[in-house]
């Protein structure tokens, strides 16, 4: 009875790998790729022990633990050390993301669609394309895991050899494996994707606040989540196997009851029941802004609430900066003279720089909903009534700038607050608001290119996502890979000042943002000109 579950699973996996060949290609290409240029970097940067020891000093500051994880081979700090300190938890997070967007494409999107009904028709099993999607994820994550233990191993660097090397990127497959059984279940629960993927991204955003409040203060709470237990590894140093293997378990035993769960439930049903709505929709409803805020507010929430509580805990440490800093000669001797501002001045503009880009990340999402509600031919009953396409891209092109800016300000209070409470000479709100929302000109520069894609290319909107990942790497290991003027400033983030040791070129910002401007009419104009796509 089990076997007939799975009927023709190997066919659905042969037909999936083929489906999503460039798709994972490009996933496995960029992890990797990301993950091997850092060794050689560090190496570069740091060529001598005496380097090495005074960045490892750093890495003391809770402020550094809370963002990257707790330090460990301090001591007699290498390469290898450094490598699986600063660089394991984020590329975990990409990773996860990976595990939890193919599932969720594989499964409660293609329900929502009518294709596993199609499939069902044919001759396979009741759990089937679970169980192909399951091993599709299963061996994207082995790949990239050998790939880039080998990959590392083969850099050729005395601290990181093979069995280390190979444990570094089973932590990374075990982190996938993890979300893959994570996104199975909430697959199960939800009865639709964006409810999957919604609490997929919520279970991964809280897993790295756990980890990151466990890290600075309870060892208990940071083991707990997923995130914590892969950096227990404490790879290239003491090479423990053992929160992998455990990371793995766990994993297997959420997707397990997904599986069980599956097999229970209706086609098309959640097992959580859909909230049943109004009898007669609002005159608000009825409009197109309407029914698109209606249909992203709860990820606008989920978006709020997260970047709050991930600036709170951030903002939080602010209290600890400067009595490290002080006491620690050689971190004075490495950080650039700035005269008259202090650490936390020159540390909350690196802060926000992120935390922008999450607030992008949110706006983004919601203007590509269009391109979703697009493919699957619900424009079309929109249009059907006296609605123009301006009115509804324009709904949607509003409710991401208003994101933009709301995750924004929250993000800027909740860090302000926080540092308020635990500094004896706390920041002014003012030059708090003033270093966030210098990157608002940025934002809606890609905002509004993103907008020109949905216009005239939507199926070359994922450029948008690729500036994203780029103004990331350049906000965020701009100075550690030591990047060039030229390379910073292909992004709009590279031209945008740290707050408050430079000052605000307001050239550059209206340059900014008439280009987003510019950007976004000329989407409109391709969007009321081009065929919609079903």
């Amino acid at each position: 009875m089990t076997k007939a579950l799975f009927t023709n699973t190997s066919l659905l996996t042969r037909s999936m790998l083929k489906r999503d060949r460039i798709k994972l290609s490009i996933w496995i290409i960029m992890l990797v790729f990301f993950t091997l240029i850092i060794p050689p970097a560090f190496d570069e940067l740091y060529p001598t022990d005496e380097a090495l020891q005074a960045i490892a000093e750093t890495m003391r500051n809770p402020a550094m633990t809370a963002m990257v994880g707790p330090g460990y081979g301090l001591d007699n700090y290498n390469i290898g050390a450094m490598m699986g300190h600063q660089m394991l938890l984020f590329t975990a997070i990409g990773v996860a993301l990976m595990s939890i967007f193919l599932i969720t494409r594989h499964t409660r999107a293609d329900e929502e669609e009518g294709r596993i009904e199609m499939i069902l028709s044919l001759p396979v099993g009741r759990l089937s394309n679970l169980g192909a999607a399951t091993i599709l994820s299963v061996i994207a994550n082995v790949s990239l895991a050998l790939i880039v233990g080998f990959g590392l191993y083969a850099l050729g660097m005395d601290s990181m050899p093979l069995g280390p090397s190979l444990l570094y990127g089973t932590a990374l497959g075990a982190v996938g494996i993890f979300f893959t059984g994570v996104t199975i279940l909430f697959a199960q629960l939800s009865s639709t994707p964006r409810g999957a993927l919604s609490f997929s991204f919520g279970v991964l955003g809280i897993s790295y606040i756990m980890r990151a409040i466990g890290d600075v203060s309870n060892e208990a709470l940071a083991v707990a989540s997923p995130l914590g237990l892969i950096l227990r590894t404490e790879v290239f140093v003491n090479n423990y196997w053992w929160p992998a293997i455990v990371t793995i378990a766990v994993g297997t035993a959420i997707g397990a009851l997904g599986f069980y769960l599956s097999a229970a439930r209706d086609l098309g049903a959640g097992i959580l029941p859909a909230k049943p709505g109004r009898r007669h929709a609002s005159r608000f409803l009825q409009s197109p802004l309407g029914l698109a805020l209606r249909l992203q507010r709860t990820s606008i929430i989920v978006w709020i609430i997260g970047l709050f509580m991930l600036a709170v805990m951030y903002g939080s440490i602010f209290g600890d900066l400067e009595m490290f800093f002080e006491d620690n000669e050689i971190i004075q001797q490495m950080l650039p003279p700035s005269v008259g501002f202090s650490f936390a001045e020159q540390f909350v503009s690196v802060i926000l720089s992120i935390v922008a880009i999450l607030s992008l990340v949110a706006a983004l999402i919601m203007l590509l909903r269009l391109k979703g509600e697009e493919k699957k031919n619900r424009t079309e009953h929109i249009y059907s009534c006296a609605v123009s396409r301006t009115n509804v891209m324009g709904a949607y092109f509003s409710i991401s700038v208003f994101t933009a800016i709301v995750t924004l300000l929250i993000s800027v209070i909740g860090l302000w607050a926080a540092s308020y409470s635990v500094m004896d000479v706390p920041m002014a709100f003012g030059l708090v608001f003033k270093a966030g929302f210098v990157y608002l000109p940025a934002m809606l520069c890609i905002l509004g290119f993103a907008n020109l894609l949905l216009g005239y290319l939507p199926k070359a909107t994922s450029l948008s996502w690729v500036i994203v990942f780029y103004s990331f790497v350049v906000a965020y290991f701009g100075q550690l890979l030591n990047f060039s003027d030229w390379a910073k400033f292909i992004t709009p983030f590279g031209h945008i000042p740290n707050i408050p040791m430079e000052e605000v070129n307001v050239i550059t910002s209206l340059v900014l943002v008439g280009l987003g401007a510019v950007f976004s009419y000329l989407g409109f104009i391709g969007y009321n000109k081009r065929d919609i796509q079903g």
